[in-house]
């Protein structure tokens, strides 16, 4: 993301132009903006004139509109935002008051103002605008016949590809044998093809591959041996050149869902430990450790976790993004005040995106959980009044 001017402070109105340049810019682009702000952009009406003999001409015209924000939709697949508003600056096209949608995509520049930027917020643009925070992760799930290709970033989890093909099974005689080999290589090509289109190796710092049983093996000599007999194209330079790159790691099955148990690989987890999406699991594996062996020191629900909050017990915070897109004003702050109050009392914030596999996981727990410096036996005796 490309920060075009910026007069912002925190706790205070102002505003910010930015330019989305990749599709995780627009998912932070979507937890930037929220029912009440105003944006500017350039968008397109349709406008319609009547002549002078009396017959009418309907035309495109582009023209720059600021709206007072109502509804805000994210395309996950597209990476497309859609934000409607009433128009609040006269124009000679649209009136005041006037409904219209501007549609937010990447390299189409545009200004985001609010009353009160709160610390939420800037740290979202703050981590929008590190060129370091990209798609640094290329995973590749598979069994015979099925794989998906996905791209792990900061904030999101992109399927960029699904390949799913009849691969016959291998049965005692030669004709079977020889039909399961030609379908599996077929099955191979394809994912190798979706690998060479979709991963960006001057940006991706590993590739993982796994699949239960000898799968992931089978693939990976196959696309050295391709990359062997094609060494003088780019395609083949590529792939050996980045060989090292490639992990293999076993997995229950090919399906995407799969990733949860992969990421928690700790032998996985040593090669990943400066991506963002390895920092949750781990922390999230913390949490159901802490949980079983000191259940007094775990918590989890907006009640205790506030109250763990007040006692400033709170060691590590674990808040998912989607509590900070609430459409009730009172509801986010009260959730920003939390991560504020964390961290003035020294504790850390983990803000989950739900676009990963491990802010799923978190937002099957209520979204909000924390590990405690010091046991609270009055929450769990909470619990037990509730009940």
């Amino acid at each position: 993301m490309k920060v075009i001017h910026k007069s912002i402070e925190k706790g205070l109105g102002g505003s910010i132009g930015l330019i989305p340049e990749e599709n995780e810019d627009m998912w932070h682009v979507y937890n930037l903006v929220a029912i009440g702000d105003k944006i500017r952009a350039s968008t397109f009406r349709k406008v319609v004139t009547e002549t002078s003999t009396g017959s009418r001409d309907s035309k495109k015209v582009r023209l720059t509109l600021t709206l007072d924000v109502e509804d805000i939709e994210y395309d996950n697949e597209g990476c497309r935002l859609r934000v409607k508003g009433r128009n609040i600056e006269e124009n000679e096209f649209v009136k005041l008051g006037a409904y219209h949608t501007i549609d937010i995509e990447p390299n189409r520049k545009f200004t985001l103002a609010k009353t009160e930027w709160d610390t939420v917020a800037l740290e979202r643009v703050e981590v929008a605008t590190d060129p370091s925070k990209t798609a640094d992760v290329a995973a590749i799930t598979m069994q015979e016949g099925l794989a998906y290709l996905v791209l792990i970033s900061g904030s999101l989890t992109l399927t960029r590809a699904k390949i799913d093909m009849a691969v016959p099974r291998k049965r005692g005689n030669a004709g079977a044998i020889t039909q399961h080999e030609r379908a599996l290589i077929r099955f191979f090509e394809a994912v190798l093809q979706a690998i060479l289109r979709h991963v960006k190796f001057d940006v991706v710092k590993c590739v993982i591959i796994a699949s239960p049983g000898f799968t992931k093996d089978q693939f990976f000599e196959f696309m050295i041996n391709h990359a062997n007999k094609i060494s003088t194209t780019p395609e083949g330079k590529v792939l050996l050149d980045n060989k090292s790159r490639f992990i293999m790691v076993h997995a229950s099955c090919g399906f995407k869902h799969v990733l949860k148990e992969v990421l928690q690989d700790p032998a996985l987890q040593s090669k990943l430990a400066d991506t963002k999406a390895t920092e949750e699991v781990r922390s999230l594996e913390e949490f159901y450790k802490t949980l079983t062996n000191e259940p007094l020191k775990a918590f989890y629900g907006e009640k205790h976790v506030l109250r763990a909050a007040e006692a400033q017990a709170i060691d590590v915070l674990l808040i998912s993004d989607t509590l900070f897109r609430a459409q009730d004003v009172v509801k986010r702050k009260k959730f920003v005040n939390l991560v504020d109050e964390v961290r003035e009392y020294g504790g850390v914030v983990k803000i989950f995106s739900s676009m990963h596999v491990s802010g799923e996981q978190l937002e099957q727990l209520t979204g909000v959980c924390a590990i405690l410096r010091f046991p609270m036996q009055e929450l769990d005796d909470s619990d037990s009044e509730d009940e």
